[in-house]
């Protein structure tokens, strides 16, 4: 019954999570960038969205991405046109596909009871573009990004936004990520949370653990289980 600290509503980070960003390694390869600089593309766009945020202002993941791709371009050899190379690459994200886990997955949870909603700092509708070509539409209540919030996450203004919509506790809603930032933030704003844990890449000692860790998102359906296991979020704050 609600208000009895059950999970019953799971909000999923996206990118990574939810979608492989891998391809778009070829896509960079394609206007001149080297493929091997897509982690540090994607992280320094995370590094850059949440420090603006931190400094009380604000920008789009899209500008964030865009800005990146530009430096890149700048000291690539062989782009010629920094804005076009960057427009190739920004293109292919709503096409990007799903992790293969994640389709039986999202079915499992949702056959289980549990309601979906998707968290990004990403686009909203980038996320909507690549659930619905995966068929995927009608399990998912709603998908949000952080332009609401005005914060990207890990601000706690981000999670509540997410809570806000569910419209029930937010012990009752896991925040389920691969980033161990995204899963510490997501506690210290009062979330349950699980760790998907697609990487041997060990969880940081210095930030709050995941309630549940589970490899793929059919693990996550068997360990919270049909009825939905009671997660503990006491102390965390």
């Amino acid at each position: 019954m609600p208000g009895d600290g059950r999970p019953r509503v799971l909000v999923f980070d996206v990118n990574e999570t939810l979608t492989d960003l891998s391809p778009l390694a070829a896509r960079m390869a394609e206007t001149g960038l080297p493929e091997q600089s897509l982690a540090a593309w994607f992280a320094g766009v995370l590094r850059d969205g949440i420090a603006l945020s931190l400094a009380g202002g604000h920008a789009s993941f899209g500008e964030v991405a865009r800005d990146g791709l530009r430096t890149l371009a700048a000291s690539a050899r062989g782009v010629a046109d920094p804005e076009a190379a960057a427009d190739h690459v920004l293109a292919a994200l709503p096409r990007l596909p799903l992790h293969p886990d994640v389709p039986d997955g999202v079915r499992a949870l949702r056959a289980a009871g549990y309601r979906l909603i998707t968290l990004t700092n990403g686009s909203a509708g980038t996320t909507r573009a690549v659930v619905d070509r995966e068929g995927l539409t009608d399990f998912f209540e709603t998908h949000l990004d952080v332009e609401a919030a005005g914060r990207w996450k890990p601000a706690r203004e981000a999670y509540a936004h997410a809570v806000e919509t569910a419209g029930v506790p937010a012990d009752e809603v896991v925040l389920v990520s691969v980033h161990p930032w995204d899963i510490d933030g997501a506690a210290r704003a009062g979330l349950a949370t699980a760790w998907l844990r697609r990487s041997p890449q060990p969880y940081p000692a210095s930030q709050l653990p995941a309630a549940i860790e589970a490899t793929s998102l059919p693990d996550l359906a068997e360990r919270l289980g049909a009825e939905g296991q009671l997660i503990d979020t006491e102390g965390i704050g």
